[in-house]
């Protein structure tokens, strides 16, 4: 379980009932904002699609696609050496990349970095290299540790919040992680 006493690992229907109506993604860039983060980059993904579109559609979101996770991790450490409040928006399949830069980077250094993590392959209908992303996710997390819980459109501005405490509390790598269904 994580901090917030939700069940990890699990598909939606095994951990904690069926998803909720779906958080725009205008909202959750703007309560993003609202929150201080203020810096974004990653590798798009389509479980946030509604998300990217806001942030690209905002000049002052200063988003930046990348190719690889590693890379966005590697703008986003210097982005929070610059003061600046950073998201980083992957896929888990590209979690795997990102292991080295979130351990020997972003958790040695104590670089505040919110990771938007997304969920692919979670219930084991996706590609096979997001099944087996899927199923290993958030162990791999919690093996760099990496603190993590994941997004419930129910409560997703406490999601927010916790993420926002959590950089002020202890700076390095968290992550939010972003079921199918979850962000329209």
């Amino acid at each position: 379980m994580d901090r917030g006493g939700q069940l990890r690992g699990l598909p939606a229907r095994l951990g904690g009932g069926p998803l909720k109506e779906a958080v725009r993604g205008a909202e959750l860039a703007a309560g993003l904002r609202e929150r201080g983060f203020d810096f974004y980059a990653g590798v798009p993904c389509s479980l946030v699609a509604g998300l990217i579109a806001a942030l690209e559609s905002d000049p002052g979101a200063g988003y930046l696609a990348e190719v690889r996770e590693d890379a966005a991790l590697g703008v986003a450490a210097g982005a929070w050496l610059a003061g600046r409040l950073p998201v980083v928006v992957l896929q888990n399949s590209g979690l795997g990349v990102s292991l080295n830069a979130l351990a020997s980077l972003h958790a040695l250094y104590g670089l505040g970095c919110l990771l938007v993590v997304t969920w692919r392959g979670e219930d084991g209908h996706d590609a096979p290299e997001h099944t087996i992303m899927g199923r290993a996710m958030g162990r791999l997390l919690d093996a760099v540790g990496v603190p993590w819980r994941v997004l419930d459109p129910a409560r997703w501005r406490q999601d927010l919040d916790w993420a926002r405490g959590q950089l002020v509390e202890r700076p390095g790598p968290l992550a939010l992680v972003v079921r199918a269904g979850t962000v329209a």
